[in-house]
């Protein structure tokens, strides 16, 4: 399991860290087929691994009802909308065109999970506008682009790694107020994407996900990016399973068994949905 340094708050919930998702898939399991769902009426050969899993969540997270910055509290409070800002981890440079591709692709891949919740419960989306609002690096030539459509960090260095401005950042401020980002709350992000040089497997939770540099660059146009989907996973609340099986085959959340979100992984967002929904008054 990989751990990165996080500070407190990431890790005041067990799924804000996840381990590695290097191992290609045996088999390709079923995709998602419960798209459109109105209710919690999941199949039944899912119905008591779905308990199991809630149950062990109850037991091993540390707060779960109490933590307040999940995905979706930030999709609530930003209204249906997600900010991110890239921590390039990497002295390979940058194109404006790649720039953008990195941001569409990171669009693409987050709203493979809207998609599964669209039109469940009152989740209120069926699309998500993810915008990246700026880039961290530790060298400015790294980024071969002189427009400013973008915010620039240069030479912020935490946990050995470019890091975007903090007055900026959800993570750093949970309170949803940026009275110390420079141009205010339009320069706010929700998560970083941190792009890591030479790393295997990956990282996410409340704070963003972590995924290779080169991975994410050189599997840019496949449908499915499964580690940057597992990650996201664990932003959801979703659960690792390095330690213990709930009774299903396949499926994305399991590092190594998928490469795409499937119908359990599905119904295990949906479960976390619909435990929390009360809280935004829906």
């Amino acid at each position: 399991m990989r751990r990165p340094a996080l500070l407190a708050a990431a890790i005041a919930l067990a799924t804000a860290v996840t381990g590695t998702m290097v191992t290609p898939a045996p088999a390709a399991p079923a995709q998602a087929t419960a798209a459109g769902a109105a209710e919690w009426n999941p199949p039944a050969h899912l119905s008591a691994a779905l308990d199991r899993v809630w149950q062990h969540q109850e037991d091993t997270y540390g707060n779960l009802y109490g933590f307040r910055n999940y995905i979706w509290d930030q999709l609530i409070a930003a209204r249906g909308s997600i900010n991110y800002c890239v921590r390039w981890d990497s002295s390979a440079p940058v194109s404006a065109a790649l720039r953008d591709q990195i941001e569409v692709k990171l669009g693409q891949q987050f709203n493979k999970w809207i998609a599964a919740m669209a039109g469940f419960d009152g989740f209120p989306y069926t699309y998500v506008p993810v915008n990246v609002v700026g880039w961290a690096v530790r060298d400015r030539n790294t980024l071969q682009w002189t427009d400013d459509s973008v915010d620039v960090y240069v030479g912020d260095i935490r946990e050995n790694a470019p890091q975007c401005a903090e007055p900026c950042g959800r993570f750093f401020n949970q309170n949803g107020q940026y009275p110390n980002c420079p141009g205010g709350y339009a320069h706010h992000y929700d998560m970083s994407l941190w792009l890591t040089a030479g790393m295997g497997g990956g990282a996410g939770g409340d704070w963003g996900q972590r995924v290779g540099s080169e991975y994410f660059v050189n599997s840019i146009n496949q449908e499915n990016q499964h580690i940057l989907l597992h990650e996201i996973g664990h932003g959801l609340g979703l659960d690792d399973f390095y330690d213990w099986d709930p009774g299903v085959g396949g499926f994305l959340m399991k590092a190594g068994s998928a490469t795409m979100i499937t119908e359990f992984d599905t119904w295990m967002a949906r479960d976390w949905w619909r435990h929390l929904k009360s809280r935004y008054g829906l």
